[in-house]
């Protein structure tokens, strides 16, 4: 009858763990990856692994696409701000003229 205290502890250690990397796994928490209790980063999956991921490197393509010709365009813009604040008021009145007059 002694036994039945540590199997008893064991079988309780051992249906909690199950009972929580369960609970982990259905509501989307990243599960346990040894005894220590270190945790897999979402990142380390291989691609494929998750649904959608096409789709999302897709999105994201596009969406850096977007942003580095926004970024193109606003450093022109700021450029030109630049030549405006930097170069004498003389020099721009002239090139204005010069471009009213084309």
């Amino acid at each position: 009858m002694g036994w039945m205290v540590p199997v008893g502890i064991v079988t309780a250690v051992s249906a909690s763990h199950a009972f929580r990397t369960w609970v982990r796994a259905r509501h989307g928490y990243p599960l346990d990856d040894d005894r220590r209790g270190r945790r897999r980063h979402a990142m380390a999956a291989s691609p494929g692994d998750a649904p959608g991921t096409d789709r999302t490197v897709g999105l994201l393509e596009a969406e850096n696409e977007r942003l580095t010709g926004q970024v193109g365009r606003l450093e022109e813009r700021i450029a030109v701000l630049e030549r405006f604040a930097t170069d004498p008021a003389v020099r721009t009145a002239r090139e204005i003229e010069a471009l009213r007059d084309r």
